[in-house]
């Protein structure tokens, strides 16, 4: 298992030395918190992380990082396969909210989930790149130099198995099925993506409480920063990160 040390030479390869002081200075968690360890484990089978389709085969899916349609505008590294892993407490609670929902002629859509370790420093090298061809579709309101701490961070939740980035469907008849208006695209980093931005319209609000209240519903706790984004409460490897490849 990586020691300390070995973390810490992970995330100064990842960006120079101003960054990541920038990146530390804007979490000041990390001041508190011995930095987490990085599991052995080289498949998410031996991590434990069970594929999602396991439980629900047709649950909806447009795993982003696993192509081109995102913030970086490139595939991600660690994203060999548009996959969805997650630990089998997270697999297990999200499969009873898209049953629940499919009751009520909805669905899931995820964008993200288990996200290896070297995607986020993948994430963290863009952050402090030049490059600004995505700023018109995902930042255009916030500098590229305000992303890393509270949109990009060197350590994500993500990669803990527990976490995972989604919307919500209305379906007809249990076909058809659409995203409901959330106000923003996922990975908008913006204000108005906050889960009570006020720049939102009521029924833009209406769908983000019927999201919150889906996933709360089987212990999903939202990130205020980003409606889409949902962690299991009941995370018992809170210091535990992965980096086995999406495949």
């Amino acid at each position: 298992m990586a020691t300390s040390a070995t973390i810490w030479k992970i995330w100064h390869s990842s960006v120079s030395g101003m960054a990541l002081l920038f990146a530390i200075i804007v979490t000041p968690a990390w001041a508190a918190s011995p930095p987490p360890a990085i599991s052995p484990a080289v498949t998410t089978a031996s991590a434990g992380l069970v594929d999602i389709r396991s439980l629900v085969p047709d649950i909806g899916e447009v795993i982003h990082y696993a192509g081109k349609d995102n913030f970086t505008g490139a595939v991600v590294d660690g994203y060999r396969a548009p996959k969805c892993f997650l630990l089998r407490p997270a697999a297990e609670a999200l499969a009873h909210v898209e049953r629940d929902l499919r009751k009520k002629d909805m669905r899931l859509q995820i964008f993200d989930c288990y996200r290896p370790a070297r995607a986020v420093a993948a994430f963290v090298r863009w952050a402090s790149s030049p490059d600004q061809s995505t700023r018109a579709v995902h930042y255009p309101n916030v500098p590229k130099s305000a992303l890393l701490g509270e949109y990009i961070a060197p350590v994500s939740g993500h990669s803990r198995g527990a976490t995972l980035d989604l919307t919500l469907m209305q379906c007809h008849g249990g076909k058809n099925c659409a995203p409901l208006d959330m106000g923003t695209g996922f990975d908008f980093f913006d204000p108005l993506a906050h889960t009570d931005a006020p720049g939102a319209t009521p029924v833009q609000h209406a769908n983000r409480e019927r999201l919150l209240k889906a996933m709360g519903a089987e212990g999903f706790e939202n990130y205020a920063p980003e409606w889409w984004h949902f962690t299991l409460k009941d995370d018992h490897t809170p210091n535990l990160i992965y980096d086995a490849p999406v495949e």
